[in-house]
């Protein structure tokens, strides 16, 4: 017999982005996404606007250290937006992504939402992303708010 990986168990709470590890992670994401895409195609949030009333940010702990972070963006009309997704680099691969993942789909269904979309880049890059948000149900879609598909950037969501 095999030996089986155990997925360690995050914990994963509210955060007022004031920590610097979640600070340096988030600034890592803005600057790979740039690294990425055009200008124009970066979606990604500092943190002063993901401290804005309509996001409700979140990390991911392992004891001590920084697993993932991610965010709600409520669009009104039981509609919300998955935002500024990360697992921190020595977390990728460890089950930290689909733990955020898994933990903002309960909270969009606690508040009762009823669909949940995504904007994420369209290069090699993202193909990772891509294949976490199908293993979970999320689909390619129109573009949603002020978001256009092309060659650097897909839609996909998710109806709960």
């Amino acid at each position: 017999m095999g030996e089986r990986y155990q997925m360690p168990r995050y914990a994963i709470r509210t955060d007022d982005l004031t920590n610097a590890d979640v600070l340096a992670l988030l600034d890592t994401h803005l600057a790979e996404m740039h690294r990425w895409s055009p200008e124009c195609k970066v979606h990604a949030m500092p943190a002063e606007r993901l401290r804005a009333d309509d996001i409700t940010f979140y990390s991911a702990w392992d004891g001590e250290r920084l697993a993932a972070v991610g965010a709600l963006k409520e669009l009104g009309d039981g509609r919300a937006e998955i935002k500024s997704m990360r697992a921190s680099p020595g977390y990728r691969g460890k089950g930290a992504a689909r733990a955020i993942l898994d933990f903002l789909i309960a909270e969009a269904q606690a508040r009762k939402m009823r669909w949940l979309g995504l904007e994420t880049g369209n290069t090699l890059e993202f193909e990772p992303a891509h294949a976490l948000y199908a293993r979970n149900g999320f689909t390619p879609c129109p573009p949603f708010g002020d978001y256009v598909s092309d060659d650097f950037s897909i839609c996909m969501e998710r109806y709960l």
